[in-house]
C-alpha cells in the first residue's frame, strides 16, 4: 500500500515538473520570437524616421527618393482596426446568441446536430473563405451600396466574422454548459422565468468563459492574413472622409501587408525592416488584448468570490 502511494506521489511530481517545464518553455519561445522580430525591425530607424513611421499617412515602399519610400504605420493600423471592429460587431451578438440557444434553449437532439456542424466551420481553410468572399461577398457589397468595387473593409469584416463565429460559439457554449444545474433550479425555485434565470444567473456565471471566447475570436480576426488580402483591396492610404466611407472602400491591414509583401523584399533593406516593425506592432496589439482579457477575467473572478 505504501509503495503504491509513493509511486503515485512520484508520478504526480513528474507530471507537475513536466507541466512547469512546458509552461516555462512556452514563455521562453514567445519571448525569443518577439526578440527576433524586434531585432530585425529596429534597424529600420537608422535610415527612416521613427516619427514618420508612426505618423506617415501612406504605405508606398516602392517610391523612389526624394518622394518616397513611405512606411506609414497609420494606414495599416487603421485598416486592421476597421476590419476587426466590424467583425466583432457582426460576430459577437450572433455567436453569443447561438451559444445561449445551443446551451439553454435547443432540444438535446438538435444541439447534438448543430454544435458539430458549427465546429466544422472552423476547419474551413482561410483561402477557401477568401475565395468565397472575393467571388460572392465583394460583388454583393458593390451592388448593395453602389460602389466602384466591392473590395472593402466591410467585406473583410463579414468574412472575418464568419471565421470568428465558430470559435466564439464553441467556447461560449462550453462555458454556459459548465454552469451547475443547481443555478438554474435555484432561480426557477425563487420564481424567476427561464429567460430571467438565463440572463441574470447563468449568463453572468459563465461570463469569464464568454469573455475568453470573445477575445479568442478577436485574436482570430486580427491575425488573419489570406482573407483580408483577397477581399479588402489593400489600399495603403488613410481615408479622408467619414467612417462609413472608410468601411465601404479599400483598406490595408497589418497582416495583409506582411503577407502580400514578405516574399518580395530584399534581405536587410528598409522595406524588409519595415515589415518586421509591423510584426512588432501586431505582437504588441495581441499582447495588449490578452492583458486586457486577463484583467477582465480576474475582476469577474474576484466579484464572484465576493
Amino acid at each position: 500500500m505504501k509503495r503504491s502511494i509513493r509511486r503515485g506521489e512520484r508520478a504526480e511530481s513528474v507530471i507537475e515538473a513536466a507541466i512547469r517545464v512546458s509552461g516555462v518553455a512556452s514563455i521562453v519561445l514567445v519571448l525569443l520570437i518577439f526578440v527576433f522580430v524586434l531585432r530585425e525591425g529596429l534597424p529600420l530607424f537608422r535610415e527612416y524616421s521613427f516619427v514618420k513611421f508612426l505618423t506617415e499617412r501612406g504605405w508606398q515602399p516602392t517610391l523612389s527618393p526624394p518622394t518616397g519610400p513611405w512606411f506609414g504605420l497609420l494606414p495599416n493600423l487603421w485598416g486592421s482596426f476597421l476590419v476587426t471592429a466590424g467583425a466583432v460587431v457582426l460576430a459577437v451578438p450572433l455567436a453569443v446568441g447561438a451559444a445561449v440557444c445551443l446551451a439553454e434553449v435547443a432540444p438535446r437532439g438538435l444541439r447534438d446536430l448543430l454544435k458539430p456542424s458549427i465546429e466544422l466551420l472552423a476547419t474551413v481553410p482561410s483561402v477557401a473563405i477568401g475565395f468565397v468572399g472575393a467571388a460572392a461577398i465583394n460583388p454583393l457589397v458593390k451592388d448593395l451600396f453602389n460602389l466602384d468595387t466591392g473590395k472593402s473593409a466591410l467585406a473583410g469584416s463579414i468574412m472575418l466574422a464568419f471565421m470568428a463565429i465558430p470559435t466564439i460559439v464553441t467556447i461560449s457554449d462550453d462555458a454556459l454548459s459548465a454552469v451547475p444545474k443547481t443555478f438554474r433550479d435555484g432561480s426557477l425555485a425563487l420564481g424567476a422565468t427561464k429567460w430571467q434565470g438565463i440572463s441574470r444567473v447563468v449568463f453572468p456565471a459563465a461570463g469569464p468563459g464568454i469573455i475568453a471566447a470573445i477575445m479568442l475570436g478577436i485574436g482570430r480576426a486580427i491575425g488573419e492574413t489570406m482573407v483580408v488580402i483577397m477581399v479588402t483591396g489593400n489600399a495603403g492610404v488613410l481615408p479622408d472622409k467619414g467612417l462609413w466611407h472608410a468601411f465601404t472602400h479599400s483598406v490595408r491591414t497589418i497582416t495583409g501587408t506582411i503577407g502580400a509583401e514578405a516574399l518580395e523584399v530584399g534581405y536587410g533593406d528598409a522595406h524588409y525592416r519595415a515589415l518586421f516593425m509591423l510584426g512588432v506592432v501586431l505582437f504588441l496589439i495581441t499582447f495588449a488584448l490578452n492583458f486586457v482579457a486577463d484583467l477582465a477575467l480576474n475582476r469577474r473572478g474576484r466579484r464572484a468570490l465576493q
